[in-house]
Order: structure tokens, then C-alpha cells, then sequence
């Protein structure tokens, strides 16, 4: 089980360095995007090492309050957690994504996924 944790963590880390780099090339959408899976998979690394399993959905907000995370870390699970359809689906959120995502935006995706990050992995 250990082994499987740390293989979701790694998953995790790698997809905010992709963030990093997308957000470094302006694809802010992109950049975001990676910024909401890059937590669902460290959501996920400590909810395996909690309960012993993978709880098998997208929802941040769900995963975060099932592991109770503070507030403040549950408040920006609810910032990123609409980016997973808004980035993936034209239309979903009025605008196409690459539209809609701007460089504030994404810097503020950025910020708020590695602060997550950073409470998770004093907890993996």
C-alpha cells in the first residue's frame, strides 16, 4: 500500500511541474488544468494512505472535506475543483477555455494547488 501512495504523490508532484511549465509557455488553460489534477492525485496519495483505498471520483471539494483539510485549503479545493470540466469541455463554462483562462488566473490556480500540496505532503 505504501508503494502505491508514493507512486499517486509522485503523479501528483510531476503534474504541478507540468502546471509550471505550461503556465511558463502561457497556456494558462492547460496550466490550470494540470493545477486541479495535481491535487485530485495528492488528495488521492493521502486518502489512500488514510483509508486504505482510492475514492473514485474528480471532486476535490468531496475528497478535501472526506479528509478533513482545513478550511482554508478546503476553500481553494473549491476554486479548482470546477477547472476539471471548464478545461475540458468547450462551452462548459461559457467561453472556450483557452479564452477564459488568463495569466492571473492560472498564477492564482498555481498558488492555491501548491499551497494544498504543501499541507499534503507533511501529511504522506
Amino acid at each position: 500500500m505504501k508503494e502505491e501512495v508514493k507512486r499517486w504523490w509522485e503523479l501528483a508532484e510531476r503534474d504541478f511541474k507540468s502546471a509550471q511549465n505550461n503556465f511558463n509557455n502561457a497556456d494558462y488553460y492547460v496550466a490550470s488544468l494540470f493545477c486541479q489534477q495535481s491535487v485530485e492525485k495528492g488528495l488521492k496519495a493521502f486518502y489512500l494512505k488514510k483509508f486504505k483505498e482510492i475514492k473514485k471520483i474528480h471532486n476535490l471539494l468531496i475528497l478535501a472535506k472526506d479528509l478533513k483539510l482545513p478550511k482554508g485549503l478546503i476553500d481553494k479545493c473549491d476554486k479548482l475543483n470546477p477547472i476539471y470540466i471548464e478545461t475540458r469541455y468547450p462551452g462548459a463554462s461559457g467561453d472556450l477555455p483557452h479564452k477564459k483562462y488568463t495569466r492571473d488566473k492560472s498564477q492564482e490556480d498555481i498558488k492555491n494547488a501548491e499551497d494544498i500540496l504543501k499541507w499534503l505532503k507533511k501529511k504522506i
